[in-house]
Protein backbone atom coordinates (compact mmCIF):
# COMPACT_ATOMS: atom_id res chain seq x y z
CA UNK A 1 0.00 0.00 0.00
CA UNK A 2 1.26 3.47 -0.85
CA UNK A 3 1.62 6.12 1.85
CA UNK A 4 0.53 9.75 1.49
CA UNK A 5 1.08 12.40 4.13
CA UNK A 6 -0.89 15.64 4.34
CA UNK A 7 0.79 18.48 6.23
CA UNK A 8 -1.99 20.73 7.50
CA UNK A 9 -5.38 19.48 8.70
CA UNK A 10 -7.46 22.53 7.84
CA UNK A 11 -10.29 22.52 5.34
CA UNK A 12 -8.17 21.89 2.23
CA UNK A 13 -5.96 19.23 3.79
CA UNK A 14 -8.84 17.40 5.45
CA UNK A 15 -10.91 17.46 2.26
CA UNK A 16 -7.98 16.08 0.26
CA UNK A 17 -7.74 13.24 2.79
CA UNK A 18 -11.42 12.45 2.24
CA UNK A 19 -11.09 12.25 -1.55
CA UNK A 20 -7.88 10.19 -1.35
CA UNK A 21 -9.54 7.75 1.06
CA UNK A 22 -12.63 7.45 -1.14
CA UNK A 23 -10.39 6.35 -4.01
CA UNK A 24 -8.57 3.81 -1.78
CA UNK A 25 -5.31 5.21 -3.10
CA UNK A 26 -3.03 5.00 -0.06
CA UNK A 27 -2.70 4.93 3.70
CA UNK A 28 -2.83 8.51 4.92
CA UNK A 29 -1.05 10.44 7.66
CA UNK A 30 -2.42 13.83 8.69
CA UNK A 31 0.05 16.21 10.35
CA UNK A 32 -0.80 19.41 12.18
CA UNK A 33 0.66 21.58 14.95
CA UNK A 34 -2.71 21.75 16.75
CA UNK A 35 -2.80 18.94 19.28
CA UNK A 36 -5.77 16.64 18.88
CA UNK A 37 -6.99 18.13 15.58
CA UNK A 38 -5.47 15.64 13.10
CA UNK A 39 -6.07 12.75 15.51
CA UNK A 40 -9.76 13.63 15.84
CA UNK A 41 -10.31 14.05 12.11
CA UNK A 42 -8.48 10.82 11.31
CA UNK A 43 -10.64 8.91 13.79
CA UNK A 44 -13.78 10.47 12.34
CA UNK A 45 -12.77 9.33 8.84
CA UNK A 46 -12.16 5.81 10.10
CA UNK A 47 -15.62 5.69 11.64
CA UNK A 48 -17.07 6.39 8.19
CA UNK A 49 -15.07 3.61 6.50
CA UNK A 50 -17.68 0.84 6.85
CA UNK A 51 -20.27 3.00 5.10
CA UNK A 52 -17.99 4.53 2.46
CA UNK A 53 -16.18 1.23 1.81
CA UNK A 54 -12.61 2.49 1.90
CA UNK A 55 -10.03 0.22 3.46
CA UNK A 56 -7.03 2.54 3.80
CA UNK A 57 -5.63 3.43 7.21
CA UNK A 58 -5.79 7.06 8.32
CA UNK A 59 -3.87 8.45 11.27
CA UNK A 60 -3.30 11.87 12.81
CA UNK A 61 -0.14 13.18 14.42
CA UNK A 62 1.67 16.27 15.65
CA UNK A 63 5.09 14.78 14.91
CA UNK A 64 6.74 15.04 11.51
CA UNK A 65 8.57 11.77 12.03
CA UNK A 66 5.31 9.95 11.26
CA UNK A 67 5.56 10.94 7.59
CA UNK A 68 8.49 8.50 7.33
CA UNK A 69 8.77 6.76 3.94
CA UNK A 70 5.81 8.57 2.38
CA UNK A 71 5.46 8.23 -1.39
CA UNK A 72 3.74 11.61 -1.66
CA UNK A 73 3.65 14.53 0.76
CA UNK A 74 1.14 17.35 0.33
CA UNK A 75 1.75 20.73 1.98
CA UNK A 76 -1.47 22.58 2.79
CA UNK A 77 -0.28 24.20 6.04
CA UNK A 78 -0.36 27.96 6.38
CA UNK A 79 -2.44 30.74 7.83
CA UNK A 80 -4.93 33.01 6.05
CA UNK A 81 -4.45 36.74 6.01
CA UNK A 82 -5.97 38.34 9.11
CA UNK A 83 -7.33 41.88 9.62
CA UNK A 84 -4.46 44.33 10.00
CA UNK A 85 -1.88 41.91 8.60
CA UNK A 86 -0.01 43.07 5.51
CA UNK A 87 0.98 40.71 2.69
CA UNK A 88 4.66 40.71 3.66
CA UNK A 89 3.86 39.57 7.21
CA UNK A 90 1.64 36.81 5.82
CA UNK A 91 4.32 35.67 3.39
CA UNK A 92 6.97 35.55 6.11
CA UNK A 93 4.81 33.38 8.37
CA UNK A 94 3.83 30.94 5.63
CA UNK A 95 7.39 30.75 4.29
CA UNK A 96 8.60 29.82 7.78
CA UNK A 97 5.93 27.10 8.01
CA UNK A 98 6.92 25.75 4.58
CA UNK A 99 10.62 25.85 5.48
CA UNK A 100 10.11 23.63 8.52
CA UNK A 101 7.84 21.27 6.57
CA UNK A 102 10.32 20.93 3.70
CA UNK A 103 13.21 20.19 6.05
CA UNK A 104 11.12 17.50 7.75
CA UNK A 105 10.21 15.97 4.40
CA UNK A 106 13.87 15.83 3.41
CA UNK A 107 14.69 14.09 6.69
CA UNK A 108 11.85 11.59 6.96
CA UNK A 109 10.52 11.13 3.40
CA UNK A 110 13.56 11.70 1.16
CA UNK A 111 12.05 9.78 -1.75
CA UNK A 112 8.66 11.49 -1.77
CA UNK A 113 7.04 13.60 -4.45
CA UNK A 114 5.90 16.90 -2.90
CA UNK A 115 2.71 18.69 -3.91
CA UNK A 116 2.49 22.27 -2.66
CA UNK A 117 -1.00 23.69 -2.10
CA UNK A 118 -0.29 26.48 0.41
CA UNK A 119 -0.37 30.08 -0.81
CA UNK A 120 1.34 32.06 -2.18
CA UNK A 121 1.74 28.81 -4.09
CA UNK A 122 4.58 29.59 -6.50
CA UNK A 123 6.61 31.14 -3.68
CA UNK A 124 5.98 28.29 -1.23
CA UNK A 125 6.97 25.81 -3.95
CA UNK A 126 10.28 27.66 -4.38
CA UNK A 127 10.99 27.52 -0.64
CA UNK A 128 10.07 23.83 -0.53
CA UNK A 129 12.42 23.04 -3.40
CA UNK A 130 15.33 24.93 -1.88
CA UNK A 131 14.86 23.60 1.65
CA UNK A 132 14.34 19.97 0.61
CA UNK A 133 17.16 19.83 -1.90
CA UNK A 134 14.97 17.56 -4.06
CA UNK A 135 15.24 17.13 -7.81
CA UNK A 136 13.24 19.78 -9.68
CA UNK A 137 10.62 17.35 -10.97
CA UNK A 138 9.80 16.12 -7.45
CA UNK A 139 8.38 19.43 -6.18
CA UNK A 140 5.24 20.69 -7.91
CA UNK A 141 2.40 23.05 -7.11
CA UNK A 142 -1.33 22.44 -7.35
CA UNK A 143 -2.93 25.34 -9.19
CA UNK A 144 -3.56 24.58 -12.85
CA UNK A 145 -5.60 21.46 -12.08
CA UNK A 146 -7.89 23.54 -9.86
CA UNK A 147 -8.13 26.46 -12.28
CA UNK A 148 -8.81 24.08 -15.16
CA UNK A 149 -11.58 22.24 -13.35
CA UNK A 150 -13.28 25.55 -12.61
CA UNK A 151 -13.03 26.51 -16.29
CA UNK A 152 -14.41 23.09 -17.26
CA UNK A 153 -17.38 23.46 -14.94
CA UNK A 154 -18.28 26.96 -16.11
CA UNK A 155 -18.21 25.78 -19.74
CA UNK A 156 -20.31 22.71 -18.93
CA UNK A 157 -22.82 24.84 -17.02
CA UNK A 158 -23.17 27.24 -19.93
CA UNK A 159 -23.62 24.44 -22.49
CA UNK A 160 -25.71 22.15 -20.29
CA UNK A 161 -23.35 19.21 -20.79
CA UNK A 162 -21.67 16.71 -18.48
CA UNK A 163 -18.59 18.42 -16.93
CA UNK A 164 -16.49 15.30 -17.48
CA UNK A 165 -16.77 15.77 -21.25
CA UNK A 166 -15.03 19.16 -21.05
CA UNK A 167 -11.23 19.25 -21.19
CA UNK A 168 -9.37 22.50 -20.59
CA UNK A 169 -5.89 23.90 -20.03
CA UNK A 170 -5.02 26.83 -17.76
CA UNK A 171 -1.43 28.09 -17.52
CA UNK A 172 0.41 30.74 -15.51
CA UNK A 173 0.37 31.81 -11.90
CA UNK A 174 -2.50 31.00 -9.56
CA UNK A 175 -4.55 34.18 -9.45
CA UNK A 176 -6.05 36.91 -11.61
CA UNK A 177 -3.18 36.65 -14.11
CA UNK A 178 -3.80 32.97 -14.93
CA UNK A 179 -4.10 32.12 -18.63
CA UNK A 180 -7.05 29.90 -19.61
CA UNK A 181 -6.35 28.67 -23.16
CA UNK A 182 -9.65 28.46 -25.04
CA UNK A 183 -7.77 27.23 -28.12
CA UNK A 184 -6.88 24.02 -26.25
CA UNK A 185 -10.36 23.53 -24.75
CA UNK A 186 -12.68 20.84 -26.09
CA UNK A 187 -16.07 19.29 -25.36
CA UNK A 188 -15.80 15.61 -26.35
CA UNK A 189 -13.20 16.68 -28.90
CA UNK A 190 -15.23 19.60 -30.26
CA UNK A 191 -13.46 22.99 -29.95
CA UNK A 192 -15.49 25.36 -27.77
CA UNK A 193 -15.23 27.98 -30.54
CA UNK A 194 -17.66 25.75 -32.45
CA UNK A 195 -20.11 25.85 -29.54
CA UNK A 196 -19.78 29.31 -27.98
CA UNK A 197 -19.20 32.81 -29.35
CA UNK A 198 -16.07 34.79 -28.49
CA UNK A 199 -17.84 37.11 -26.05
CA UNK A 200 -19.25 34.21 -24.03
CA UNK A 201 -15.88 32.44 -23.98
CA UNK A 202 -14.23 35.60 -22.67
CA UNK A 203 -16.86 35.88 -19.93
CA UNK A 204 -16.14 32.30 -18.85
CA UNK A 205 -12.40 32.99 -18.87
CA UNK A 206 -12.88 36.02 -16.63
CA UNK A 207 -15.09 34.05 -14.25
CA UNK A 208 -12.39 31.36 -14.06
CA UNK A 209 -9.81 33.99 -13.11
CA UNK A 210 -12.01 35.24 -10.28
CA UNK A 211 -13.55 31.88 -9.33
CA UNK A 212 -11.69 31.61 -6.04
CA UNK A 213 -12.51 35.20 -5.13
CA UNK A 214 -16.18 34.60 -5.90
CA UNK A 215 -16.23 31.89 -3.23
CA UNK A 216 -14.31 34.03 -0.74
CA UNK A 217 -16.82 36.88 -1.16
CA UNK A 218 -19.72 34.52 -0.50
CA UNK A 219 -18.11 32.85 2.51
CA UNK A 220 -17.04 36.18 4.10
CA UNK A 221 -14.41 34.21 6.05
CA UNK A 222 -12.26 31.47 4.56
CA UNK A 223 -11.86 30.22 1.00
CA UNK A 224 -12.61 27.25 -1.25
CA UNK A 225 -11.67 23.75 -0.14
CA UNK A 226 -13.81 21.13 -1.90
CA UNK A 227 -12.43 21.77 -5.40
CA UNK A 228 -8.85 22.33 -4.14
CA UNK A 229 -9.09 19.08 -2.16
CA UNK A 230 -10.40 17.18 -5.17
CA UNK A 231 -7.70 18.66 -7.41
CA UNK A 232 -5.01 17.62 -4.94
CA UNK A 233 -6.40 14.09 -4.77
CA UNK A 234 -6.38 13.90 -8.58
CA UNK A 235 -2.68 14.76 -8.64
CA UNK A 236 -1.94 12.21 -5.90
CA UNK A 237 -3.78 9.57 -7.91
CA UNK A 238 -1.78 10.33 -11.05
CA UNK A 239 1.45 9.92 -9.07
CA UNK A 240 0.71 6.79 -7.04
CA UNK A 241 -0.85 5.02 -10.03
CA UNK A 242 1.85 6.30 -12.40
CA UNK A 243 -0.90 7.37 -14.80
CA UNK A 244 1.30 9.58 -17.02
CA UNK A 245 -1.42 12.23 -17.19
CA UNK A 246 -0.91 15.52 -19.01
CA UNK A 247 -2.09 18.15 -16.54
CA UNK A 248 -1.20 21.76 -15.74
CA UNK A 249 0.85 22.13 -12.56
CA UNK A 250 3.22 24.72 -11.15
CA UNK A 251 6.66 23.46 -12.16
CA UNK A 252 10.17 24.88 -11.87
CA UNK A 253 11.30 26.24 -15.23
CA UNK A 254 14.80 26.36 -16.68
CA UNK A 255 14.26 28.01 -20.02
CA UNK A 256 10.93 26.42 -20.92
CA UNK A 257 8.55 28.98 -22.43
CA UNK A 258 11.45 31.45 -22.13
CA UNK A 259 11.44 31.64 -18.32
CA UNK A 260 14.10 30.76 -15.78
CA UNK A 261 14.23 30.12 -12.05
CA UNK A 262 10.51 30.42 -11.30
CA UNK A 263 7.60 28.09 -10.63
CA UNK A 264 4.85 28.63 -13.18
CA UNK A 265 1.76 26.73 -14.28
CA UNK A 266 2.54 24.69 -17.39
CA UNK A 267 1.39 21.33 -18.77
CA UNK A 268 3.47 18.39 -17.56
CA UNK A 269 3.47 14.61 -17.83
CA UNK A 270 2.60 13.61 -14.26
CA UNK A 271 3.61 10.16 -13.03
CA UNK A 272 5.38 8.32 -10.24
CA UNK A 273 8.50 10.49 -10.60
CA UNK A 274 6.58 13.76 -10.39
CA UNK A 275 6.67 16.22 -13.28
CA UNK A 276 8.38 13.76 -15.61
CA UNK A 277 8.29 16.05 -18.63
CA UNK A 278 7.38 19.69 -19.22
CA UNK A 279 5.32 20.04 -22.38
CA UNK A 280 5.90 23.24 -24.36
CA UNK A 281 2.84 24.33 -26.30
CA UNK A 282 3.16 26.45 -29.44
CA UNK A 283 1.46 29.59 -28.15
CA UNK A 284 0.06 32.39 -30.24
CA UNK A 285 1.55 35.89 -29.72
CA UNK A 286 -1.51 36.85 -27.65
CA UNK A 287 -1.27 33.76 -25.46
CA UNK A 288 2.46 34.30 -24.93
CA UNK A 289 1.90 37.94 -23.97
CA UNK A 290 -0.66 36.88 -21.38
CA UNK A 291 1.71 34.23 -20.01
CA UNK A 292 4.53 36.80 -19.88
CA UNK A 293 2.36 39.04 -17.72
CA UNK A 294 1.57 36.15 -15.39
CA UNK A 295 5.25 35.18 -15.17
CA UNK A 296 6.16 38.79 -14.36
CA UNK A 297 3.89 38.70 -11.33
CA UNK A 298 5.51 35.48 -10.13
CA UNK A 299 8.99 36.96 -10.62
CA UNK A 300 8.03 39.96 -8.50
CA UNK A 301 6.93 37.56 -5.77
CA UNK A 302 10.28 35.77 -5.95
CA UNK A 303 12.10 39.10 -5.59
CA UNK A 304 10.03 39.87 -2.51
CA UNK A 305 10.92 36.45 -1.12
CA UNK A 306 14.63 37.09 -1.65
CA UNK A 307 14.39 40.33 0.31
CA UNK A 308 13.94 38.42 3.58
CA UNK A 309 14.60 34.73 2.97
CA UNK A 310 17.88 32.85 2.76
CA UNK A 311 17.74 29.07 2.08
CA UNK A 312 19.01 26.73 4.77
Amino acid sequence: MHKVSIIGSGHVGATAVYYIAEKNLADIVMVDVVEGLPQAKALDYLHAAPMRKYSVHISGTNDYKDIKDSDVVVITAGIPRKPGMDRMDLMKINVDIAKKAAQAIAEYAPNAIVIVVSNPLDIIAMVTLQESGFALKRVIGMAGVLDSTRFRYFIAEKLGVWPGDVMAMVLGGHGDSMVPLSRFTRVSGVPIQELLDDETIEQLINRTRTGGGEIVSLLKQGSAFYAPGASTAKMVEAIVKDEKRVVPVSAYLRGEYGYNDIFLGVPVLLGKNGAEKIIELDLTPGEKTALDASAKGVKEGVETLRSFYTPG
